[in-house]
Protein backbone atom coordinates (compact mmCIF):
# COMPACT_ATOMS: atom_id res chain seq x y z
CA UNK A 1 0.00 0.00 0.00
CA UNK A 2 0.87 3.46 -0.30
CA UNK A 3 0.35 6.64 1.38
CA UNK A 4 0.32 9.60 -0.09
CA UNK A 5 0.18 13.03 2.50
CA UNK A 6 1.70 16.43 2.49
CA UNK A 7 -0.30 18.17 0.09
CA UNK A 8 -2.16 21.48 0.70
CA UNK A 9 -3.15 25.22 -0.15
CA UNK A 10 -0.65 27.19 -1.05
CA UNK A 11 0.48 30.78 -2.71
CA UNK A 12 2.34 30.87 -6.25
CA UNK A 13 6.05 30.69 -5.52
CA UNK A 14 5.75 28.79 -2.02
CA UNK A 15 6.52 25.50 -1.48
CA UNK A 16 5.71 22.27 -0.12
CA UNK A 17 6.81 18.36 0.55
CA UNK A 18 4.91 15.38 -0.34
CA UNK A 19 5.46 11.73 1.61
CA UNK A 20 4.85 8.61 0.42
CA UNK A 21 4.98 5.98 2.96
CA UNK A 22 4.87 2.43 1.70
CA UNK A 23 4.05 -0.95 3.62
CA UNK A 24 3.60 -4.52 2.70
CA UNK A 25 6.72 -4.76 -0.05
CA UNK A 26 10.21 -4.36 0.04
CA UNK A 27 10.62 -0.97 -0.70
CA UNK A 28 14.46 -0.87 -1.96
CA UNK A 29 13.37 -3.46 -4.76
CA UNK A 30 11.12 -0.82 -6.81
CA UNK A 31 11.78 2.35 -8.23
CA UNK A 32 9.49 5.41 -6.87
CA UNK A 33 7.32 7.53 -8.86
CA UNK A 34 5.66 11.10 -8.47
CA UNK A 35 2.84 11.63 -11.01
CA UNK A 36 -0.06 14.44 -11.31
CA UNK A 37 -3.67 14.55 -12.22
CA UNK A 38 -5.32 17.54 -12.74
CA UNK A 39 -9.20 17.95 -13.30
CA UNK A 40 -10.06 16.62 -17.02
CA UNK A 41 -6.21 15.88 -18.01
CA UNK A 42 -4.20 12.79 -18.44
CA UNK A 43 -2.18 11.50 -15.36
CA UNK A 44 1.20 13.31 -15.92
CA UNK A 45 4.54 12.00 -14.88
CA UNK A 46 6.17 14.54 -12.83
CA UNK A 47 9.39 12.71 -10.99
CA UNK A 48 10.97 9.03 -10.56
CA UNK A 49 13.98 8.04 -8.33
CA UNK A 50 15.58 4.62 -9.13
CA UNK A 51 15.67 1.77 -6.33
CA UNK A 52 19.60 1.10 -7.01
CA UNK A 53 20.74 4.59 -6.85
CA UNK A 54 19.13 7.25 -5.19
CA UNK A 55 21.72 9.54 -7.03
CA UNK A 56 19.44 8.75 -10.32
CA UNK A 57 16.06 10.57 -10.80
CA UNK A 58 14.11 11.79 -13.52
CA UNK A 59 11.83 15.05 -13.86
CA UNK A 60 9.37 16.24 -16.42
CA UNK A 61 10.49 19.37 -17.84
CA UNK A 62 8.19 21.38 -16.69
CA UNK A 63 8.76 20.62 -12.92
CA UNK A 64 12.86 20.44 -13.51
CA UNK A 65 15.13 22.60 -11.48
CA UNK A 66 11.80 23.27 -9.31
CA UNK A 67 11.27 19.68 -7.82
CA UNK A 68 13.40 17.38 -5.53
CA UNK A 69 12.80 14.00 -5.22
CA UNK A 70 14.35 11.79 -2.54
CA UNK A 71 13.61 8.53 -0.70
CA UNK A 72 14.47 7.29 2.87
CA UNK A 73 14.96 3.10 2.46
CA UNK A 74 14.98 2.86 6.08
CA UNK A 75 11.70 4.72 6.27
CA UNK A 76 10.18 2.84 3.21
CA UNK A 77 9.63 6.82 2.17
CA UNK A 78 9.59 9.10 -1.00
CA UNK A 79 9.49 13.06 -0.95
CA UNK A 80 8.75 15.26 -3.33
CA UNK A 81 10.21 18.95 -2.19
CA UNK A 82 8.20 21.33 -4.65
CA UNK A 83 9.68 24.79 -4.68
CA UNK A 84 8.62 27.91 -6.30
CA UNK A 85 4.95 26.32 -7.11
CA UNK A 86 2.85 27.80 -9.78
CA UNK A 87 -0.78 27.37 -10.46
CA UNK A 88 -0.14 24.91 -13.38
CA UNK A 89 0.88 22.49 -10.67
CA UNK A 90 -2.60 22.12 -9.07
CA UNK A 91 -3.54 18.35 -9.58
CA UNK A 92 -3.97 15.46 -7.73
CA UNK A 93 -0.11 14.02 -6.61
CA UNK A 94 -0.02 10.39 -6.93
CA UNK A 95 2.89 8.11 -5.97
CA UNK A 96 3.21 4.47 -7.74
CA UNK A 97 6.01 1.79 -7.43
CA UNK A 98 7.39 -0.16 -10.72
CA UNK A 99 10.18 -2.49 -11.41
CA UNK A 100 10.39 -1.51 -14.86
CA UNK A 101 13.55 -0.84 -16.98
CA UNK A 102 14.44 2.79 -16.11
CA UNK A 103 13.90 3.87 -19.43
CA UNK A 104 10.16 3.68 -18.96
CA UNK A 105 9.74 5.25 -15.77
CA UNK A 106 7.90 8.27 -17.19
CA UNK A 107 5.26 5.86 -18.19
CA UNK A 108 2.24 5.84 -15.98
CA UNK A 109 1.00 2.60 -16.84
CA UNK A 110 4.22 0.87 -16.11
CA UNK A 111 3.03 1.62 -12.41
CA UNK A 112 0.82 0.12 -9.72
CA UNK A 113 -0.27 0.28 -6.30
CA UNK A 114 -1.31 4.32 -6.45
CA UNK A 115 -2.86 4.84 -3.33
CA UNK A 116 -5.13 7.89 -2.83
CA UNK A 117 -3.31 10.90 -3.69
CA UNK A 118 -2.70 14.06 -2.17
CA UNK A 119 -4.75 17.63 -3.34
CA UNK A 120 -2.23 20.26 -4.36
CA UNK A 121 -3.48 23.50 -4.99
CA UNK A 122 -1.40 26.31 -6.22
CA UNK A 123 -3.37 30.29 -5.92
CA UNK A 124 -2.36 33.02 -7.99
Amino acid sequence: QLQASGGGLVQAGGSLRLSCAASGRTFRDFHMGWFRQAPGKEREFVAAINRSNAQSVRYADSVKGRFTISRDNAKSTVYLQMSDLKPEDTAVYYCGVTQILWSYVDEAHRYRNWGQGTQVTVSS
